[in-house]
């Protein structure tokens, strides 16, 4: 499985700070699929408005914004799903523990 080490976060670029809220918002699940070629692709399944009439499709995120993310440690993949010509792991944001002002730890998404 490929993992980051934690890091301190460094400040996101206004792509890269895109792409964590549409990871963080988590409407609709973000996946990483790597094929069996090598050839990297993250995205997502965006349904389809009857209000706007657009969706229906896949929509892929920019591929180096989220190796960036996943680097920074910013970005974590779950359990891969494989056949033969593919692997697709799920993404979610990284939840880190902060304290409050209280001395408690509450978990808080790093953005």
């Amino acid at each position: 499985m490929l993992r980051s080490l934690p890091r301190t976060p460094a400040p996101l670029g206004p792509g890269g700070a895109e792409v964590l809220r549409l990871i963080t918002v988590q409407r609709v699940p973000v996946c990483l699929t790597v094929h069996a070629s090598g050839r990297r692709r993250y995205g997502y399944w965006q349904p389809f408005s009857s209000g706007s009439g657009r969706g229906g499709c896949y929509v892929a995120l920019p591929t180096d914004e989220c190796d960036a993310l996943h680097a920074a440690g910013r970005i974590e993949l779950g359990d891969p799903v494989v056949d033969p010509a593919k692997t697709t792991y799920p993404v979610r944001p990284v939840v880190r523990c902060a304290p409050s002002a209280t001395g408690t730890p509450r978990q808080v998404l790093t953005a």
